[in-house]
């Protein structure tokens, strides 16, 4: 199995079929478990493991990255879970399925009847397949009755999401096809690091149209052709800048303005202020580079605005995202055929994961739960009473955080590693009456747990997915898991049966449910099969009928707001939560990196996938430090500290520190990170934070 892939390698490059492969042993056509871009692949059982080839496929023209190459390595790792676990005595035990969900049921009737339905909480993933998503909102408003269910997609893509649903009236990460991306002549990409975190996206990214906006200078940023390095948290005030710009060059697509926007007005008037100076003393980034970059976006044929997490991940995130819509919308570039606005999904099922109802304020088919007409006709597909659906939950932080949860269920997700202020939600996660884990391997957070329950790995299960473009696909199935796991969907009605609502745990079963389900709503799937998704290599939603083609490109002739026209939305710059200041006097920013994925649960797991952690510096910063390459330094923050060896670069700013956030233990960079939420998306303040660094 080759490991050696490297951003740009072509499918022909792709490993041969390993010595050990027997010919008719059994194949699945599936796709990557790790990233939105969901790769395709082919998975092939050998005598001597299961072999990876890479195949051909939009997002992925037959490539993978070293996590996809590996993925297969944790199908018969030694650290999988195979038999229920308990906690007896202050240690986990081995036991038996119905020992283990005997407990659970027991632990939420008990909690419930003490302390009341919304006591008992749920926390999803956006790794979780399409169906188990949906079973997931499903179980919680339907068999614990409960209101206290979010997702970690809170942490990801909640506050594009939200300006997307405030210009567009819906929210879909990237409204086209990948390969518009491929065709555009200009490309500005906000906070995002694809040849790290996506790295087969890149080939779609000509270096030559690039602008790129990071604190750092990543891999990503050294393919483009202008990269701007602003200071972390000030990425709004670029984008009102880069929209002054716009308006007082006379580059505003104003027939487009006239003919599909409403607002511009009020933002016009917005932005007035943001003249280039200004924005070069506040962010850092030369008025030319600033001019360069609007005049390279309006002079293009075709151009795409792209934000991702280092934009989103603020407690103004949503705000930000907004500046850079405005942007795009000032040009005219949503809904013309090859340009754009989208944002790129991290997740595996980021996309679906939001859509079918994990999410706090949603139902399936991207409805608002507390819209009286969307209620309606989701309990009329579960056979429920309106009034009994629950209403809207905290968010993610909030929920981890409430002194009133007194149970968790946690399917498909590593708090303890993942969520900010991460040592405080630890604290409360071993607080709790019953927390429930399931999970293939003891996680951090299911090493805390009272219950760990094993469950089955993506090429052990069958199911849907919805990648960053919007392009239902399916997961297919290689072999049954080992003897004693279970998938999610089979505990999900092991646990709904035992509280007296019996459900499938068939995929195409709970597939054909959530098809119903979301029937009408803004994320239509009623039109959408697996036959169809087979004969045609995935499905755009919306697609509420047979007959219907599927949408791969949105807004084209309308938008998805009452009178058909985006909104411009006016928005301004303000300080990150935490400036910093004398007893904490740089940024800290955290990321992603090549061989890792998310809490790195599964990736630091396979020995293939090198990696440590490390906290980036300036040379400049470290000789004032007194602190070497190597050697080992402590980030300290009001929230905690974190040490790890010293990594010096010139590529990030001498006032700013990075830390990759995959690791736990002593390294956990989510010791150190801001929960300061986002007032209309709930996102908590990732990217920024103030720290201050010592020679550990």
């Amino acid at each position: 199995m080759r490991r050696d892939f490297q951003p740009g390698n072509s499918r022909e490059a792709a490993p041969k079929r390993p010595l050990g492969t027997v010919v008719g042993m059994p194949a699945a056509d599936t796709h990557c478990p790790y990233c939105a871009l969901q790769c395709a692949m082919t998975l092939r059982a050998g005598m001597t493991g299961v072999e990876v080839e890479g195949r051909e496929f939009p997002t992925n023209r037959g490539g993978l990255c070293q996590k996809g190459w590996t993925a297969a390595d944790l199908l018969r790792h030694p650290d999988r879970l195979t038999q229920p676990l308990v906690r007896d005595g202050g240690a986990l035990r081995p036991a038996t399925w119905p020992e283990a969900l005997d407990r659970v049921v027991d632990g939420i009737r008990a909690i419930q009847d003490r302390h009341g339905r919304d006591a008992v909480a749920v926390f999803g993933g956006g790794g979780l397949t399409n169906q188990k998503a949906y079973a997931l909102g499903r179980f919680a408003r339907v068999a614990l009755r409960t209101r206290t269910i979010d997702y970690n997609g809170r942490f990801c893509m909640s506050s594009a999401a939200a300006a997307g649903n405030r210009a567009f009236g819906l929210d879909r990460g990237l409204p086209f096809p990948v390969a518009d991306i491929a065709a555009a002549d200009a490309v500005l990409l906000v906070g995002a690091n694809p040849a790290e975190t996506m790295p087969p996206f890149v080939r779609h990214l000509d270096g030559a149209g690039l602008i790129v906006v990071d604190p750092r200078r990543t891999a990503t940023a050294r393919m483009a052709s202008l990269h701007l390095q602003p200071t972390p948290g000030t990425d709004l005030a670029l984008g009102n800048g880069l929209l002054h710009i716009a308006i007082t060059e006379g580059l505003v697509d104003k027939a487009y303005v006239d003919a599909r926007t409403t607002g511009f007005d009020a933002v016009r008037a917005a932005v007035s202020d943001w003249w280039p100076a200004r924005v070069e003393r506040l962010t850092g980034v030369p008025v030319a580079d600033l001019h360069a970059t609007v005049e390279r976006l309006a002079g293009a044929r075709r151009a795409v605005v792209l934000t991702a997490r280092g934009a989103e991940q603020h407690a103004k995130g949503t705000d930000t995202v907004t500046a850079f819509v405005n942007l795009a919308l000032a040009l005219g570039l949503p809904g013309r055929p090859g340009s754009g606005y989208g944002c790129l999904t991290g997740q595996g099922n980021g996309q679906g994961g939001r859509e079918h109802g994990q999410k706090a304020d949603q139902l399936p088919g991207y409805r608002r739960i507390d819209d009286p007409a969307a209620r309606a006709h989701v309990a009329a597909v579960w056979g429920v009473d309106p009034a009994d659906i629950p209403g809207p939950g905290p968010s993610a932080y909030e929920l981890l955080s409430s002194d009133e949860v007194r149970a968790l269920l946690v399917f498909g997700s590593n708090p303890a590693v993942s969520a900010p202020r991460a040592a405080r939600v630890e604290r409360w996660l071993r607080g709790r009456d019953l927390l429930v884990v399931a999970d293939f391997v003891l996680s951090e957070t299911a090493a805390l747990a009272d219950v760990v329950l094993p469950t089955a790995q993506w090429a052990e299960e069958d199911g849907t997915l919805t990648n960053l473009e919007g392009r239902v696909i399916r997961r297919r199935r290689l072999a049954a898991p080992p003897p004693g796991v279970r998938t999610d969907l089979e505990v999900l009605a092991d646990l709904s049966a035992r509280l007296g609502v019996p459900t499938s745990a068939e995929p195409r079963v709970v597939f054909d449910e959530l098809r119903r389900a979301s029937a009408g709503g803004a994320a239509d799937y009623a039109g959408i099969t697996y036959d169809r998704i087979d004969a045609e290599g995935g499905v755009f939603w919306p697609c509420p009928d047979a007959a219907h083609p599927g949408t791969p490109r949105m807004f084209l002739d309308r938008f998805a707001t009452p009178d058909g026209r985006a909104r411009f939305v006016p928005v301004t710059h303000r300080p990150a939560a935490e400036e910093p200041d004398a007893d904490f006097p740089l940024y800290l920013t955290t990321g992603r990196v090549l061989t890792q994925y998310q809490s790195g649960a599964q990736t630091r797991r396979v020995a293939a996938l090198p990696g440590e952690p490390f906290v980036e510096l300036h040379p400049d910063l470290a000789a004032r430090l007194g602190v070497a390459d190597g050697g080992p330094v402590t980030v300290a923050t009001r929230r905690g500290s974190a040490t790890a060896p010293a990594r010096l670069s010139d590529a990030i700013r001498a006032d700013t520190v990075f830390m990759p956030f995959h690791y736990a233990g002593a390294a956990r960079a989510n010791t150190l990170t801001n929960p300061a939420l986002d007032p209309v998306s709930r996102m908590p303040e990732f990217k920024v934070c103030a720290a201050r660094v010592t020679a550990a």
